[in-house]
C-alpha cells in the first residue's frame, strides 16, 4: 500500500506544479524537491515488495515511508487550501508572509532524508539477503488474519449435486403446511451457491408460482429487508415508500396469500431476525416454503424446532482438486506434472469451497510452473479453512500475490456495507476520484477502472450481481469474508475506517478506531447521530454514506463536511436529504467527486471555483435543474449526473469551435440527464469524446426543423457516443400532446450508438424502420409508450447487431416478424403490453436466443412457451445450441 500512497502522491504533485503551480508561489521548490525525493524512494519499494510479508524490518520501513508521504501530503494540501482562500481576499505576494507552511515542508524533507539514510544502509549492507536479515536482529514475521468469504459461482457448483436433490426434495416433498428448510455452515462453506442451485432447478421453478430472493445479513434492518421481498412482487412507487414496516407486511401477506410460494432468506444471523420476518408469511396449506441460510444452527432451530437443518458438507479431496482444476484451467485438465502438487493444495483448503476458489483465482493469473505451486502448496496450511480466524490467512495469499494497481482497488470494497449490490458507474468513478486508476497511454481511465474490476472478478475476489443488457457488469458485490480481509487490510494501513451501528447497543456507533488518522471515512448508520458528535478528521480525503435508514440534514448542520474535513476529495451524502444546497462544498477545493441529494432548484457558479472537480452527481425533488457551474473552465470534468430535466449553460465567451478553443473539454464523458434545448452547437461541438447523454423533456423541441436544422443535428457530430437516452417528459401536459411525429433521418444519429432508450415519445411502428438501420446498434430499450400502435411489422436488413431488445408498455396488438429480422438477438424482454396476442414464433429460429422475459404479458404466454419448446428440440438436436430460458410473471396459477 506504500507503494499505492506515494504513486497517488506523486500524480497529484505532478497535477500541481502543472496547473495550480501559482498556488504554491514562494514553496515551489520545496514541493519539487520532495518530487524527486520520493519519486528515487519508489526503487526501494519495489526492491522490498517480496520481503515485506516476511521481515519485520522491511516493513517497519515502508510504513514510515507511507506516513511521511501521508504528512507531505496534509501539509501541501492545507498550503493550497489556505492560499486558494487568500488568493480570493489578496494578491498571492502575500500568501508565503501569512502562512508557515515553508517551514513544515522543511520537516517533512528532514523525514524523508533520514528514511533515505535507512534505505542507503540496507543497500550498501547488502541487508535484503536473508542471511544478512537475520544478523541484524530483524524478525521473520507473518501476518494475522480475522474471518468471512464471496460464493462460489453458480457453474462451479462441484459436489454439491447431492446436496441439492436432498433440499429440492425436502423443498417439494407432500407436506401442505408452511415448512422452513435451512442450509447450516460456516462462512466460506458454499450456503449460497448450494441456495442458487436450488433456486434456479427447474424442478423448483415448476412447482412454486411465486418466488422471491432476499439477502438478510449480520447488520439487519427490518424495514430494508421486507421492502426487498415486496419488491419481488410489485413494482416499486411513491406510496410504496412510505409505508410504514407494518403496511410493508401486510401487503406481502396479501400478494402471498393462497399462492404456492418459495422465499429464500440468505445469512440470516440471529433468531431475532427470523422472529421480525416470519409474520409476513402466511401458512394457507399451499405447499409453501422457506428457504433459509445460516452460519448459526440456533437461527434454523427457532426457525424451525421439529426438522433438523441441513448441515452442508465439506468437499472431499476429489471433489475439491475436481473444483480447483475447473477454476484453474476452466475446459482444460491439469499438467501430469503438476497434479500432485494441485492435490496438496486442495487438500491443505480442508474441504472449503471459499479456500479453493480464491486460490485457484491466484493460480490462474500466474504461470503454471511447478516453483510457483511448490510454493503456494507450502502456504495453505492443512487446520486453517476451518478456522474462522485463520482462513483470512488463506484469502491473504491471494490479496498478497496482486498487483500494486489492484491491491488498493481491492481493499476499496471494504468501505461498502455488507451485502451491498455496489453500481459499477459510481465504483469506477470513485476509483478514478481517489486517484486509483493512473493514465496507460490514451486508455480511457474508466475503461481501465472496469478491466481492473474484471480482473478482481476473474479472480474470484469479486462477486458478480447482476449485469447489463451488452453483458458487462451493473452491479458487484464482496463476500463477507473477503469484506474482513478488505478492512483489516484498510486499517493496517491507515486507508478506510467504517462507522456502523452498534448491534448490541442500536442507539450507538461503533468503529475499530480513530478516524482522526485515517484517510477515507465511510458511515453505515445514524449519519445523523454522527454529524451531531461533531466530528473532525484533519487527514480524510473520502467521506462516504451507506445508511439503510432515511435521513434529513437540517439547515443549521450542512457546514458540518468543510469544518470538519477541509481536505476532503471523495464526499458522497446521496443517502442525506439536504435541505438547502451547502455553498459551503465550493471552498472544499480538492474535491473531484460530489454525490447529494436534496430539493435544489439550481447549482450555484461557485461550484465552477473547484478546478479539480471530476464528477457531479446531484440528485433532485425538483423536477427541472438550471446547472449555473461553468464546466467549460472546469479541466478536470468528466461526468454529470442529474435526474431532473436539467439545464446546461455553454460558455459565455464568443470564440470559433476548432483544437484552439480553449473551452472544448476532451475529458468529458457523460452527460444526463439535460433539457432538450441544451442540446445545443456551443454545447455539444465542445464535448467530443462524450460517450453517454441522456435527454429529458419536450423532446419535440429537439425535433423540430428551424431554417433547415434542428438541435438533434448537433448530436450526428458526437462520433464517441455510445448511449442515447431519450425521455419525452411533457409534465403537466399529457404525453400524448407532446408525440414525436417521427424520426430524424438515419444519417443524423451519433454513428456509433450501440445502445438506445425510448420513453413517452409515442412514435408509429413504420418510424422503427430508422432504428433498424443503426448500423452498431447492440441495445433497444421501448420503456412505456415508446411506440404506439396495433402491429408492427420490421423490414428485412435491419437490427443486424441487436442483442438486447426490450418492450415496455404498449398498446401493440399483432408483432409480425421471423428469426432473420433478429438474427444476433440474444435478450428479449417484453413488458405490459396487455394487448399482445403473440411474440413471434419464428424467433425460435434465432440461434443465439438465450433468454425470453414476458411480465404481465398475459395473451402472448403461450407463444413464448412454444418458443421454449422449440428451443429445447433445438437444444437435444444441436450440441452447441445456445441454451434457454424463459421467465414468465406473473407465474401461471396451475388448478
Amino acid at each position: 500500500m506504500a507503494d499505492a500512497v506515494v504513486e497517488f502522491l506523486l500524480d497529484n504533485l505532478k497535477q500541481l506544479l502543472l496547473y495550480n503551480s501559482d498556488l504554491i508561489y514562494g514553496v515551489k521548490g520545496q514541493v519539487e524537491s520532495l518530487y524527486k525525493e520520493l519519486s528515487l524512494m519508489k526503487a526501494f519499494l519495489k526492491d522490498s515488495k517480496e520481503k515485506r510479508s516476511e521481515y519485520e524490518y522491511v516493513r517497519e520501513l515502508v510504513r514510515q515511508i507511507r506516513d511521511v508521504a501521508y504528512e507531505a501530503e496534509d501539509t501541501i494540501d492545507t498550503f493550497v487550501v489556505n492560499a486558494a482562500m487568500q488568493k480570493e481576499r489578496s494578491t498571492l505576494s502575500k500568501i508565503v508572509h501569512v502562512f508557515d507552511y515553508p517551514a513544515k515542508l522543511r520537516n517533512v524533507a528532514k523525514d524523508i532524508e533520514s528514511i533515505k539514510k535507512k534505505v542507503k544502509e540496507i543497500y550498501d549492507n547488502k541487508m535484503f539477503g536473508i542471511e544478512a536479515l537475520y544478523a541484524s536482529g530483524a524478525s521473520k514475521k507473518f501476518s494475522s488474519s480475522q474471518r468471512r468469504k464471496p460464493v462460489v459461482e453458480e457453474d462451479n457448483v462441484i459436489g454439491f449435486d447431492e446436496e441439492a436433490k436432498e433440499v429440492v426434495s425436502r423443498l417439494t416433498n407432500i407436506c401442505e403446511s408452511l415448512e422452513v428448510v435451512s442450509v447450516v455452515g460456516m462462512g466460506g462453506l458454499g450456503k449460497t451457491t448450494l441456495a442458487k442451485k436450488v433456486y434456479c432447478n427447474p424442478a423448483i421453478e415448476f412447482y412454486f408460482f411465486v418466488r422471491a430472493w432476499v439477502y438478510v445479513s449480520q447488520e439487519y434492518n427490518r424495514k430494508e429487508v421486507l421492502f426487498a421481498i415486496l419488491g419481488s412482487f410489485v413494482q416499486p412507487c411513491d406510496q410504496t415508500f412510505k409505508m410504514t414496516e407494518e403496511m410493508i407486511v401486510e401487503e406481502i401477506y396479501k400478494h402471498l396469500n393462497g399462492r404456492r410460494y418459495l422465499i429464500v432468506l440468505d445469512d440470516v444471523w440471529t433468531p431475532d431476525a427470523w422472529n421480525d420476518l416470519k409474520t409476513a408469511f402466511p401458512n394457507q396449506g399451499c405447499g409453501s416454503r422457506i428457504l433459509l441460510t445460516t452460519r448459526n444452527t440456533e437461527v434454523a432451530l427457532t426457525a424451525n424446532p421439529d426438522t433438523p437443518p441441513h448441515h452442508l458438507r465439506f468437499l472431499n479431496e476429489d471433489q475439491s482438486f475436481e473444483l480447483l482444476c475447473t477454476k484453474v484451467f476452466r475446459k482444460g485438465s491439469c499438467p501430469f506434472e503438476l497434479v500432485e502438487l494441485g492435490k496438496t493444495i486442495a487438500k491443505k483448503c480442508d474441504g472449503l469451497p471459499l479456500a479453493i476458489v480464491v486460490i485457484a483465482g491466484l493460480l490462474l493469473k500466474k504461470d503454471k510452473t511447478r516453483d510457483l505451486w511448490k510454493k503456494v502448496a507450502e502456504s495453505v496450511g492443512s487446520y486453517v479453512a476451518r478456522d474462522p480466524t485463520q482462513c483470512l490467512d488463506v484469502l491473504a495469499l491471494s490479496y498478497r500475490h496482486l498487483p500494486d494497481h489492484l491491491k488498493v482497488c481491492f481493499i476499496y470494497f471494504g468501505a461498502f456495507p455488507e451485502d451491498f449490490p455496489i453500481p459499477v458507474w459510481k465504483l469506477v468513478m470513485l476509483w478514478v476520484a481517489e486517484g486509483f486508476i493512473q493514465q496507460n497511454g490514451q486508455e480511457c481511465l474508466e475503461d481501465l477502472a472496469e478491466e481492473y474490476l474484471e480482473d478482481l472478478v476473474e479472480r474470484n475476489l469479486i462477486l458478480i450481481a447482476k449485469k447489463r443488457a451488452n453483458g458487462r457488469i451493473k452491479t458487484c458485490r464482496v463476500h463477507d469474508m473477503l469484506r474482513d480481509l478488505c478492512l483489516r487490510e484498510a486499517a493496517e494501513e491507515k486507508f478506510l475506517q467504517v462507522i456502523k451501528r452498534n448491534i448490541q447497543d442500536p442507539t450507538s456507533l461503533i468503529s475499530s478506531g480513530s478516524y482522526h488518522y485515517h484517510r477515507r471515512l465511510c458511515v453505515h448508520s445514524h449519519v445523523n447521530n454522527f454529524i451531531h458528535s461533531k466530528p473532525y478528521g484533519p487527514h480524510v480525503r473520502s467521506f462516504l454514506c451507506f445508511p439503510s435508514e432515511e435521513t434529513e440534514l437540517s439547515r443549521e448542520h450542512t457546514s458540518f463536511i468543510h469544518e470538519a474535513f477541509k481536505l476532503v476529495r471523495v464526499l458522497d451524502m446521496r443517502p442525506i436529504n439536504i435541505s438547502r444546497f451547502p455553498a459551503e462544498i465550493t471552498q472544499l477545493v480538492h474535491l473531484r467527486y460530489i454525490s447529494i441529494f436534496g430539493n435544489f432548484k439550481f447549482l450555484p457558479p461557485s461550484i465552477s471555483k473547484l478546478w479539480s472537480l471530476q464528477s457531479l452527481i446531484v440528485e433532485t425533488t425538483s423536477r427541472e435543474l438550471d446547472i449555473q457551474v461553468d464546466i467549460w473552465k472546469m479541466s478536470q470534468f468528466r461526468h454529470l449526473h442529474t435526474n431532473g430535466s436539467s439545464r446546461l449553460h455553454g460558455p459565455q465567451a464568443k470564440t470559433r469551435m476548432d483544437n484552439e478553443d480553449p473551452f472544448v473539454q476532451g475529458n468529458i464523458q457523460t452527460i444526463s440527464t439535460i433539457s432538450p434545448d441544451s442540446c445545443t452547437e456551443n454545447i455539444l461541438a465542445r464535448t467530443p469524446n462524450l460517450k453517454k447523454l441522456g435527454i429529458r423533456g419536450k423532446l419535440a423541441i429537439l425535433m423540430e426543423v428551424k431554417k433547415s436544422s434542428s438541435l438533434f443535428d448537433n448530436l450526428a457530430k458526437l462520433d464517441n457516443l455510445e448511449k442515447l437516452k431519450l425521455l419525452n417528459d411533457t409534465f403537466p401536459r399529457p404525453p400524448s400532446e407532446g408525440k414525436l411525429r417521427n424520426l430524424p433521418p438515419l444519417y443524423k444519429f451519433p454513428p456509433h450508438l450501440n445502445k438506445l432508450t425510448l420513453s413517452d415519445t409515442l412514435l408509429d411502428w413504420k418510424h422503427m424502420s430508422t432504428i433498424a438501420m443503426l448500423p452498431n446498434l447492440e441495445v433497444l430499450k421501448l420503456k412505456v409508450y415508446a411506440f404506439k400502435g396495433p402491429q408492427w411489422d420490421p423490414l428485412d436488413g435491419g437490427f443486424r447487431l441487436l442483442k438486447y431488445l426490450q418492450i415496455g408498455k404498449t398498446d401493440l396488438v399483432q408483432w409480425k416478424a421471423s428469426g432473420h429480422h433478429f438474427p444476433r438477438l440474444e435478450h428479449l424482454v417484453v413488458e405490459q403490453c396487455g394487448s399482445l396476442m403473440a411474440i413471434p414464433v419464428g424467433l425460435a429460429d434465432v440461434s443465439v436466443l438465450q433468454t425470453l422475459e414476458v411480465h404481465h404479458t398475459p395473451f402472448a404466454i403461450s407463444s413464448a412457451r412454444f418458443i421454449q419448446q422449440q428451443k429445447q428440440m433445438q437444444q437435444q438436436e444441436y450440441v452447441n445450441s445456445s441454451a434457454f430460458k424463459l421467465l414468465i410473471y406473473p407465474p401461471e396459477v396451475v388448478v
